[in-house]
């Protein structure tokens, strides 16, 4: 990583301060700078100009419902064959009796993710969001990523937008923003090469927005990818919401190797996830939040990074079990009280939020 001088630190900071969009070559320099302060004070402006001194969370419930996955991606410990010890498949009354809990818990989400089963067809999913549905009417189902649309349109001979529309019609409510991974087909080649691509993820999510479902965006950093890969990935999405302006959040997620088939990878460090959180915040000028996923980062890191352009810890989540399979040391889920206490301490205020950013309840 090339030396970043004073002068191009000045100069970014008077392109942030002047509402400039930053470049590729702005995007790389900051990796460079080990100021993390001056950073923290950028990603902080620019925050606080979106959303003022509001932190966000919402409640939700996780429901996986099945680790078997044809894509086998080397960075997954989630993923699983079928016959492995493992291995689980949720039948129809596992989904409902965990989606049955979210009222008890106060949650406005039902948040369902999946393995690319390769025997499972399309209307196990669809059936479970219907049901989903039918049982909680008033409840948002956030579900499926565009790497999954992408698969069950393969496997039931349908377009990605017919699979949209009949989900939408069953009760889809947004698309969270999971299997973005890193764009560049040299990482996609040796990470995960059976996935969609990088510009099928894309046009999916392209697709998505225009039947009126928002999503979120993700980046999986720390494992083969450079930082130039992480800026170009960023740019790619920022090009995309300049056309859709269909993403609601980005949400970086570090990387965690145990019990992957990338096992040798050390952890990121927390000056890495911190500056990846600022810078993301400063090149996705067009994005209204960025999330620090507590989940992946851990409850300390991401309060870190409410001061560091974050504006958003997810939710109280509920039974995860993608990233701590791959050895997250975080509980599975959190009070919505212990949330807003953490909220509290960074001197923000907490707002609990629904899916879609409608404020829920303010807590000054």
């Amino acid at each position: 990583m090339a030396t970043v001088t004073s002068i191009d630190m000045k100069q970014i900071e008077e392109k942030v301060m002047s509402g400039g969009r930053l470049s590729r070559e702005d995007g790389i320099a900051l990796y460079g700078i080990n100021d993390i302060l001056f950073l923290g004070a950028l990603a902080r402006y620019v925050k606080e100009k979106k959303s003022g001194n509001h932190a966000y969370f919402n409640v939700n419930r996780h429901i996986n419902l099945t680790n078997v996955c044809v894509n086998q991606c080397k960075f997954c410990a989630f993923k699983a064959k079928e016959g492995e010890p493992h291995a689980y498949t949720m039948t129809l009354e596992e989904i409902m009796s965990r989606a049955l809990e979210a009222p008890k818990l106060g949650a406005t989400e039902l948040h369902i993710v999946s393995g690319c089963h390769p025997d499972l067809p399309f209307d196990y999913y669809l059936e479970a969001i219907s049901e989903c549905k039918k049982a909680l009417p008033d409840i948002h189902i956030q579900a499926f990523t565009a790497v999954e649309i992408d698969y069950f349109a393969k496997i039931s001979g349908l377009t990605a937008r017919g699979v949209l529309e009949k989900l939408k019609e069953a009760g889809l409510g947004s698309m969270p923003g999971g299997g973005a991974e890193i764009f560049s087909g040299r990482v996609r080649g040796l990470t995960c090469e059976n996935k969609a691509s990088g510009d099928r993820w894309l046009e999916v999510m392209g697709l998505a927005h225009e039947l009126g479902l928002r999503s979120n965006a993700t980046m999986l950093y720390g494992h083969v990818e450079t930082y130039e890969e992480r800026i170009d990935h960023m740019i790619k999405l920022r090009e995309h919401q300049d056309k859709t302006g269909g993403f609601q959040s980005f949400i970086p997620l570090a990387f965690h190797p145990d019990n992957t088939d990338l096992a040798g990878i050390k952890r990121t460090t927390a000056f890495d996830d911190i500056k990846t959180i600022a810078i993301s915040r400063l090149m996705l000028d067009n994005f209204d939040h960025v999330k620090a996923f507590w989940i992946m980062l851990g409850l300390k890191i991401a309060q870190l990074a409410l001061d560091f352009g974050a504006d958003d810890l997810d939710g109280t989540v509920v039974e995860e079990k993608i990233t701590h399979m791959a050895g997250a040391q975080t509980d599975e889920s959190i009070e919505k009280e212990e949330l807003i206490r953490l909220i509290k301490d960074t001197g923000r205020t907490p707002v609990e939020r629904d899916t879609l950013y409608n404020i829920i309840r303010v807590y000054e």
